[in-house]
């Protein structure tokens, strides 16, 4: 096999939660899909998740949606079962689905329901879809999970960026994607020996509707000089995804135009 045909996704099914939403979600999705994947899109709005799949579908590629709500535990199992049944398996598993409560952010102003909220999803939520679908991809002894992190699981917030702007650097997230990186290292040791690799994906700043303040400022510290765009993730998922990355695992891929190297 040469090495490009070793990113090929042909004849695998891959999962991607939050897979139809504008934050990176969809154009994950369209990259596995274009890779050669069998694409499941699923969040709690399945209107949204089969529009999206329709819209791959369209451009010939093999895409569903589905439902599931991750911050509940018999959803999750309802949708490890709808993709059992219909699909037989699951190859890669993206967990790219996060939740945004109000008082998500500096600490002064963290609720005990937002921190309730965050909690259920991004780290509940997380860790049982892990539990649902990787006993089943070690025992087909094959299966990659990628998860996707954040710069701010490496570092800390710089308060500057946020200077003249209505934005405020968050406290609670930096704690759950520091916490998805070292998840993600003992979810590879754990299943390493099982065929299972477990990566996560730290994206760099991304934020379209950025203020002109935040989004100059980044990117004058960024070494790349711009903020992140959807494109930029895709490459780095389907490496992870494909048996291009088969040597790869506990490992934790900054996609950050170098923000994490200075």
């Amino acid at each position: 096999m040469s090495v490009l045909d070793r990113f090929k996704l042909d004849g695998k099914v891959a999962l991607v939660t939050a897979g139809a939403g504008p934050l990176f979600g969809s154009s994950i999705t369209e990259a596995l899909a274009e890779a050669g994947a069998t694409v499941i899109t699923a969040s709690r709005s399945l209107e949204r998740n089969e529009a999206y799949a329709a819209e791959l579908r369209s451009k010939g590629f093999d895409a569903h949606g589905m439902q599931v709500d991750i911050g509940d535990a018999a959803s999750i199992e309802g949708l490890r079962a709808a993709v059992k049944e219909r699909f037989g398996r699951l190859d890669v598993l993206v967990n790219s689905a996060l939740s945004r409560p109000k008082g998500m952010s500096v600490v002064e102003e963290v609720t005990l329901e937002s921190l309730e909220v965050n909690a259920r999803a991004d780290m509940v939520g997380l860790i049982l879809m892990c539990k649902a679908f990787c006993p089943d991809m070690a025992e087909r002894g094959r299966g990659s999970v990628i998860n996707i992190a954040s710069i701010y699981g490496l570092v800390g917030n710089d308060p500057n960026l946020y200077l003249e702007t209505d934005m405020k650097p968050p406290i609670v997230y930096p704690f759950l994607k520091g916490g998805m990186i070292n998840m993600t290292r003992s979810l590879a040791a754990h299943y390493g020996k099982r065929g299972v690799r477990v990566n996560s994906i730290s994206p760099g700043g991304y934020s379209p509707d950025a203020p002109e303040p935040f989004a100059g400022r980044y990117s004058q510290r960024c070494p790349l000089g711009r903020m992140m765009t959807n494109e930029d993730i895709q490459g780095a998922v389907v490496f992870l995804a494909s048996d291009a990355s088969q040597y790869v695992t506990g490992a934790n891929l900054a996609v950050d135009g170098g923000w994490t190297a200075i």
